[in-house]
């Protein structure tokens, strides 16, 4: 059997074979090694940066009501905008295209532009993300909340050092994020705040049909670099969300949910548990109702949609 027969035989899966254990072994070598730091070495620098600096006098203590709506409009746009960015890299022939009513003068060889309805429904949901991701912000900073994401002391470096030890030893920080976020979350919500998130908006917007190819910034920025940082910006948000969800149900399920989900610190309430479910049961049935038959009389409302 040839090279090319035998990588042609091989599963989809088959680099998983080599990938796995590699990764489960650095992940046993990352906690060995972060054991013997917080005993050794670094004993005494986590005994002095514990995990989290103390916020202004001012900052204010909870989470607000419009916080857990605003996370779950979140979590629901991002889990969409993730679905649809997939069928747009991975289908080659969409089933439904899309033109946009009142077409502005954009055309392609004399005929109006057409998109495919999972490009369509990917550029609706990217301006709903983007209107809620501004109130979000504006909220943050009328309300005070920003001090909680936003690193106001240089302390935050050491301490963010020390929380990625602790976390990596499998000792975890003790955390009380209704008062305040240690260093390593502040830095990494304020990172996919101010940063990662406005990077896939405008990146975003650089790929999408409200952009004029004739405006003189095209020249500069160009659709092939937006395209080369959208999908790992992509990635990111992923992996993100993995982690974070991970240590939500690790360190205190009860309690967390009820901090981003049920407006409390309560310990017993199963309000945050129940709404979490419900938020996620409603991204689950939205994630499989991305379906051109269904999407089909909802592009309708804003232009015309055949087959071809």
């Amino acid at each position: 059997m040839s090279n090319a027969t035998a990588k042609k035989s091989r599963p989809v899966w088959f680099p998983l074979v080599w990938a796995v254990p590699a990764v489960i072994v650095l992940g046993v070598v990352a906690v060995l090694v972060a054991q013997w730091l917080r005993a050794g070495p670094m004993a005494d620098f986590i005994e002095t940066y514990p995990g989290e600096y103390h916020l202004p006098e001012w900052a204010p203590v909870g989470f607000p009501a419009w916080l857990a709506w605003q996370h779950f409009f979140n979590l629901f746009f991002m889990v969409l905008l993730v679905r649809t960015g997939l069928l747009i890299r991975y289908t080659k022939r969409p089933a439904l295209f899309w033109t946009r009513k009142n077409q502005p003068p954009l055309r392609t060889k004399g005929t109006p532009r057409k998109h495919s309805i999972n490009h369509w429904l990917h550029f609706s949901l990217d301006w709903l993300w983007i209107i809620n991701g501004v109130v979000f912000v504006i909220l943050l900073f009328v309300t005070g909340q920003w001090v909680r994401v936003i690193p106001t002391s240089w302390e935050v470096f050491p301490h963010a050092i020390s929380v990625a030890v602790q976390y990596a030893s499998l000792d975890w920080p003790t955390e009380n994020g209704w008062v305040n976020y240690n260093a390593l979350q502040q830095i990494a919500y304020g990172s996919v705040i101010f940063i990662i998130a406005p990077l896939a908006a405008i990146t975003g917007f650089r790929m999408s049909p409200s952009w004029n190819p004739k405006w003189k910034l095209s020249e500069v920025y160009k659709q092939e670099w937006a395209r080369t940082i959208h999908f790992p910006v992509m990635i990111v948000f992923v992996l993100f969300v993995i982690v974070h969800v991970t240590l939500v149900l690790t360190t205190g399920a009860i309690r967390n949910l009820n901090h981003m989900y049920g407006g409390s610190d309560d310990t017993q309430s199963l309000l945050g548990l129940i709404m979490f479910l419900v938020s996620l049961v409603v991204c689950v049935a939205a994630w499989f109702a991305v379906r051109p038959m269904l999407l089909r009389p909802i592009a309708q409302l804003s232009g015309s949609v055949s087959k071809n």
